[in-house]
């Protein structure tokens, strides 16, 4: 474990020096916080969604986040325009999902996108993986066809949806990260199980998105897109169980995990890392 928790902490440091621009095309809801996370690790952020910029700033990023959380049309054409261009740069595109399961035009961007453009990594939560695999018309054991998210929120538990990612993984040649209580990272060969992270966690606005933003930064400056979402959800739960040491509740929580992102170090690294592959 402790091979592991040095090579994550190195991918950290490697964010910290090389600072890689990390282009969110992203929703309201959630900029300020993940602008705040990337630059805490050391990354460094943009949002951009104008169709007239995108690919402009694709062209000098490190990577592309894709989170559909508030979705409108022009909206799309520019999450379009940018993996188009991403692709044909070689520049990594972490695609989220959120949400996909609760209404057909949410399904319907998601089949749009992802046939046009394979992420390098596709990150979730359960139902929105499964909702994903169901939009796609993937065919997978035990497939609920009527998976539906609550909101933004998953209505399954993250082991649920190891079957569905596997799959993903297949027909689309990616990365699949799902979240949960605990996060699965999968791809066509393997399977690593995160047991890090805290039960606050959910109650803090942004923070599925957050993950999705840092696993960009983390593809900026790793060879392997699977350590980069191992990385990102490794580092995740480790300031998520930081931060609740020192918070009374949610609010407090959410100032915490900022700093955690900041000071987070390669003993607390090695100390509290715990992966395994079942």
């Amino acid at each position: 474990m402790n091979k592991l928790a040095q090579k994550v902490f190195n991918d950290l440091e490697k964010v910290r020096h090389e600072k890689p621009l990390v282009h969110n095309i992203t929703n309201y809801v959630v900029m300020n916080n993940t602008a705040n996370a990337l630059l805490a690790i050391g990354a460094s952020p943009v949002m951009a969604h104008a169709t007239e910029e995108v690919a402009d700033m694709v062209n000098i990023a490190s990577a592309l986040a894709v989170n559909i959380g508030t979705l409108s049309r022009h909206w799309v054409d520019a999450m379009s325009v940018a993996m188009k261009v991403a692709q044909d740069r070689g520049v990594p595109i972490v695609f989220d999902p959120v949400g996909a399961g609760a209404t057909p035009y949410r399904n319907e961007t998601c089949r749009k996108l992802l046939q046009e453009v394979p992420p390098t990594v596709l990150r979730g939560n359960p139902s929105e993986i499964m909702a994903v695999a169901g939009a796609l018309e993937i065919d997978y054991k035990n497939k609920d066809n009527d998976i539906k998210t609550k909101g933004v929120d998953s209505t399954v538990q993250s082991n649920s949806a190891v079957t569905a990612a596997k799959e993903l993984a297949k027909f689309l040649g990616c990365v699949v990260s799902v979240s949960g209580e605990t996060d699965y990272i999968v791809d066509e060969e393997k399977v690593n199980e995160v047991h890090n992270g805290h039960e606050m966690m959910p109650l803090i606005t942004g923070l599925g998105c957050t993950a999705t933003s840092l696993t960009a930064a983390f593809a900026g400056v790793c060879e392997s897109p699977y350590d980069a979402a191992l990385d990102a959800m490794i580092i995740m739960g480790i300031a998520g169980e930081i931060s609740a040491e020192d918070s009374i509740g949610p609010g407090t929580m959410q100032l915490e995990f900022i700093d955690a992102l900041y000071t987070i170090d390669y003993e607390q690294v090695s100390l509290r890392i715990r992966v395994n592959n079942p």
